[in-house]
């Protein structure tokens, strides 16, 4: 293998994604507006629901509780009558309705523990089951703060005091800005070298290197540095200008470390996507091949849903995926500010299943070449 070779194949392979404008514009694209709109347009946390309010007592303590929803969580209580409360929730119009019955201070002061009815637009999933808790906390502090006024203070057996470690503000897109920028570097680097490798087919310049004094190895170790250099500095540039800049999102660990472990995972995917693109005829065809790997790699990398909430098969399984020792690694350094000692086993496991998917992606690369000859 000769170095000059595997470096002027790179510098070609930059040149040829530099005159695609799709390419250069999905890059663009994936590196700050969706990491934005991931962080902020789509909220986990309950964000200005819509809350309905019968209140039949309408009393101090009733008032009371009315009171105590406001935004950002709640849209300011609409105030309606039981016949109405049917009606809206079945057009849609609230997603919670409060029924506060009649004689409700009299039965709460009495000590006969009346009960608020809730409903909820179950629909409505991530809000539904967000908000419900939400609502208990406010009421039941609303109840609270009335009873104590009328009643011998109580003071609580136990005292929780609560302390949120590397995310204080409990503030979503903190999260959703980190976790889309690992996602786009997955998918790039999966794009990039399989569509590389697709559009050479297509145009034929795939033959013009096989009567070159060039080997297979040469031509796709190519592919990987030059792609993964282009992920490499997009992935820089948007954590310091989009996750850093726009979003004001605190990094806590050292940057350099974390491109080091994107450099060590690019290894893998790159890999993989080369592998795809042998097997892809076609554009559309690579698409859905992306579809069907690049979806598991996600959702079940831990990123979205907490490996330890998923099946033990599946957590097993998952530890042979690259992106689940990126997101360990990635959030381990971003968020808790953890040094080498800490990410070296993950930075082991994506050296190990990068050299596997790369020895298995050059061999199916050998095989293509030689069925081309």
């Amino acid at each position: 293998m000769r170095l000059a070779n595997v470096l002027n194949l790179g510098i070609k392979e930059l040149r040829s994604l530099l005159r695609d404008p799709m390419m250069l514009v999905l890059i663009a694209y994936s590196f700050t507006v969706a990491i934005y709109t991931a962080a902020t347009a789509v909220p986990e946390t309950l964000t200005r629901a819509p809350i309905a309010i019968v209140d039949e007592d309408r009393s101090p303590a009733s008032t009371r509780i009315v009171g105590a929803f406001y935004r950002p969580y709640f849209e300011s209580p609409s105030l309606i009558t039981t016949a109405e409360m049917d009606a809206r929730m079945d057009a849609g119009t609230d997603t919670f309705a409060l029924d506060i019955p009649p004689q409700f201070q009299q039965d709460l002061l009495g000590g006969r523990n009346p009960t608020i009815q809730l409903n909820v637009d179950a629909t409505r999933m991530s809000q539904a089951f967000t908000g419900s808790g939400y609502i208990q906390t406010i009421v039941t502090g609303a109840v609270n703060e009335f009873t104590q006024r009328n009643r011998a203070v109580q003071t609580d057996a136990v005292d929780l005091v609560l302390r949120a470690r590397f995310n204080q503000e409990l503030n979503k897109s903190w999260f959703g800005a980190v976790m889309e920028l690992i996602n786009q570097v997955t998918m790039l680097s999966i794009v990039l070298p399989g569509a590389a490798l697709i559009r050479e087919r297509e145009h034929g310049t795939i033959e013009h290197l096989l009567v070159m004094p060039v080997t297979p190895v040469e031509i796709m170790i190519a592919k990987v540095w030059s792609m993964a250099l282009v992920v490499i500095l997009a992935t820089a540039a948007a954590l310091l200008f989009v996750v850093q800049g726009l979003l004001g999102v605190p990094i806590e660990g050292s940057v350099l470390l974390f491109l080091a472990g994107v450099t060590v995972h690019l290894f893998a995917t790159t890999s993989m996507g080369i592998f795809l693109g042998t097997i892809a005829r076609s554009m559309p065809q690579f698409g859905l091949l992306l579809i069907l790997v690049l979806l598991p790699l996600e959702m079940l990398s831990g990123g979205m849903t907490p490996r330890e909430s998923m099946p033990v098969a599946v957590q097993f399984i998952m530890l042979a995926a690259p992106t689940t020792h990126f997101v360990m690694l990635a959030q381990a350094i971003l968020y808790r500010g953890a040094g080498l000692s800490v990410v070296w086993p993950q930075l082991v496991a994506l050296a190990a299943i990068g050299a596997v998917l790369f020895t298995y992606a050059l061999t199916r690369f050998r095989s293509t070449i030689g069925a081309m000859v």
